[in-house]
């Protein structure tokens, strides 16, 4: 009995926010959810001047950086919630895609029985019903394969963390196309007249399927190139790229930052205007490739090119424009000192998708050879400091008076230019 109440109550304790049992209601999820809940609510108070301690209240610079390394050390906790949560979604992932699957082969079936009312049961719906169920049975068993990174979506979920837009546009069209190709297939081994099969054969004529095959080669074509130019640009540090906590539906139709993206957008809702037209034409011809129209095509590779061009022309490197001596309202101009605080004006601080705590604690300037943490300046719903024009931080003195340079280093890893100022002792 001494054995069963010492379980009963060591279970609340073992299943408080860290477990990631399937049956467990303190799974990953609850665990990120309050540890959300109490970083919110020091973030507010620490704002509003509540929680802090008196030895450090009667100086503005020591409150706030205590202030800070208690937000800094929490939103860590914050974010390893966050990557557990990520990681246990992922792991869940996988069963979602196989339901999914699987449902739009029940829908095709659904759908074939009802047009086949009247104009009655063919060899066509046969093949295509065969090529869904294999289709589906090879994402079924691809998705178990990767069912720690998301199952069938694990090839479109990119090293960022985040859906690919131009990788999922890609497997969209060859998806399709496989399946297009295996209901020929499956005519083609069930055809018994030698003149049926030859019109089969003629079906997978390239001059029939010319568009969709063009198609599908630049939406490949774009997928590597898209990969290989975000990858040259992270490295040679002119794109800021912050990964996920985990990747999301919306992800699709937006940027890093999670606002919509004009070039993600047409490119996805033009490839799948064309999709549902190039099916709709294998349904009514089942027996050869559909023949997209080239108008059709020729639409859906400008909207390939003007995503591939807002690749190579979004991001840049962040720059410092001024740095100067940061005062209080009614304050006298003056050097800036060892002990004062500067403001580094410029553009691009905050790389998209880092505005969380946990990654703008990472900022850090160089003040001659001392490297600063940007403190976090926590207001209601927000921080004040760090933001992505602005920075203040506190002139430390180890630093040597005289001119010496100043540099930003983001939360990303990228590094500003350098901006000379003179520091008086």
């Amino acid at each position: 009995m001494a054995v069963q109440e010492a379980r009963q109550g060591a279970e609340p304790t073992a299943h408080r926010g860290g477990c990631t049992c399937g049956d467990c209601p303190h799974g990953a999820r609850e665990g990120h959810r309050r540890a959300v809940a109490a970083f919110l609510a020091k973030r507010d108070g620490y704002a509003s001047g509540q929680g802090l301690p008196a030895a450090v209240a009667h100086s503005a610079s020591a409150s706030r950086q205590w202030v800070s390394d208690e937000l800094t050390q929490s939103a860590d906790a914050v974010a390893e919630r966050g990557r557990a949560e990520g990681e246990a979604w992922l792991a869940r992932l996988w069963h979602r895609t196989a339901f999914a699957v699987w449902g739009g082969v029940t829908v095709l079936l659904l759908v074939q029985a009802l047009t086949a009312v009247g104009a009655g049961w063919s060899p066509a719906r046969t093949a295509g019903l065969l090529a869904a169920v294999l289709l589906g049975a090879v994402l079924t068993g691809a998705g178990y394969a990767h069912r720690a990174r998301g199952g069938a979506l694990a090839p479109v979920i990119g090293e960022d963390n985040r859906l690919s837009t131009s990788r999922a546009v890609a497997a969209g069209w060859v998806l399709f196309t496989v399946y297009a190709v295996l209901v020929l297939v499956g005519q083609l081994a069930a055809a018994s007249a030698h003149g049926r099969r030859d019109q089969l054969i003629a079906g997978l004529d390239l001059a029939r399927g010319a568009g969709v095959v063009t198609v599908v080669a630049v939406v490949c074509g774009i997928a590597v190139l898209v990969r290989r130019v975000v990858g040259l640009r992270v490295l040679g540090q002119r794109l800021q790229k912050v990964r996920a906590h985990r990747p999301r539906a919306a992800d699709l139709l937006t940027d890093d930052s999670g606002r919509g993206s004009f070039a993600d957008i047409q490119y996805v809702m033009i490839s799948a205007v064309a999709l549902a037209f190039a099916a709709v034409r294998l349904a009514r011809r089942p027996d050869q490739l559909p023949d997209l129209p080239w108008g059709l095509a020729v639409l859906v590779l400008i909207s390939a090119a003007t995503y591939l061009a807002a690749k190579y022309a979004e991001g840049g490197r962040p720059v410092i424009l001024s740095v100067v001596r940061a005062r209080e309202a009614g304050d006298l101009d003056a050097p800036i000192r060892t002990g004062d605080d500067i403001e580094i004006r410029g553009a691009g601080f905050v790389p998209a998708g880092a505005q969380s705590a946990d990654r703008l604690s990472r900022m850090v300037v160089r003040i001659g050879a001392v490297h600063v943490h940007v403190p976090l300046v926590p207001v209601t719903g927000g921080f004040d400091n760090p933001s992505d024009t602005l920075l203040t931080v506190p002139v430390p003195a180890d630093v040597e008076p005289g001119r010496v340079e100043v540099q930003v280093v983001t939360a990303a890893g990228v590094e500003t230019n350098r901006v000379t100022v003179e520091i008086l002792d």
